[in-house]
């Protein structure tokens, strides 16, 4: 199964920047069976629990996201780039791989004390995810778990987020 999801990702390399090798999930995505495998194997882990909110970071997360949290029967909750949500929002300025951003939510979109699952299709320095989870916090969210189809494990981001762990489907 893992082999037919890895075969699905295409290697780009020197993309957006030199020495960068960037893991293309649009095969995968336009693959139903693989998108399928993919997304059971990210919500496997989570089945289990009560989870009310699903947050996905713009914007392949919201692919994943919105699906998990079909899946869970939970709610999805989008974490956007600055400037992209109307409204009353909090922000959080991030590091990732080749830059750095800010990320909005909305301040009235998670409950405090509701479960969250955070979502992403990759986690490469971890900027976005760390992010996420302190927007979460912010907003009185109990992250129970990060669930990732891609970690490259090389740039350990894993541990920006700790001690959340994280749900890798795919490791590079």
């Amino acid at each position: 199964m893992l082999e037919k999801l890895r075969s699905l990702v295409r290697d780009i390399p020197d993309y957006p920047s030199e020495g960068i090798t960037f893991r293309d999930i649009t095969p995968l995505l336009c693959d139903p069976a693989g998108l399928s495998l993919a997304v059971e194997m990210m919500v496997n882990p989570f089945r289990t629990m009560d989870i009310d909110i699903v947050v996905g970071a713009e914007s392949r997360g919201f692919i994943f996201g919105t699906a998990l949290a079909r899946a869970l029967n939970a709610g999805f909750v989008p974490i956007r780039k600055k400037g992209k949500l109307p409204g009353d929002t909090i922000s959080q300025d991030y590091e990732l791989e080749y830059g750095h951003d800010t990320l909005e939510i909305h301040r009235d979109a998670i409950k405090s004390g509701q479960n969250v699952l955070m979502v992403d299709d990759l986690i490469a320095t971890g900027g976005t995810l760390e992010a996420g989870v302190k927007l979460i916090k912010q907003l009185g969210g109990n992250l129970v778990g990060i669930s990732v189809l891609i970690e490259l494990e090389g740039l350990d981001g894993a541990r920006l987020v700790a001690p959340h762990p994280v749900h890798a489907v795919l490791r590079y």
